[in-house]
């Protein structure tokens, strides 16, 4: 077996096995460990094609799930802390986008 190391993070330490993260191990991937889920983050050129209703209704959805996720964080049900984050820095900027379609509708 090979041995483990360990680096620290935020005050936690963390191990990992030397035979999975060497080069030639076919399943290496040194992204793969902070890799998030980058298919379900939101563009903000996406965003700019909503009209301003689809806009206020993603941002309630939004919303509706930051509260759930606080509520399963609240419970000790959470898998991925990561997750309240996310919400808060898509309803941000779902509300920038919407800052800006006021603004330039006000010109």
């Amino acid at each position: 077996m090979a041995p483990s190391r360990g680096f620290c993070c935020y005050g936690i330490r963390v191990f990992y096995h030397l035979s999975i993260r060497s080069k030639g191990n076919p399943a290496y991937n040194p992204g793969a460990f902070w890799c998030m889920r980058k298919e379900e983050a939101m563009n903000a050129n996406e965003l700019r094609e909503k009209t301003p209703d689809q806009l206020r209704e993603e941002l309630a959805n939004l919303k509706k799930e930051s509260f759930n996720l606080r509520f399963q964080q609240a419970t000790g049900q959470m898998e991925n802390p990561a997750l309240i984050r996310e919400a808060r820095r898509n309803a941000a900027r779902v509300k920038t986008i919407l800052n800006e379609k006021a603004k330039s509708a006000a010109e």
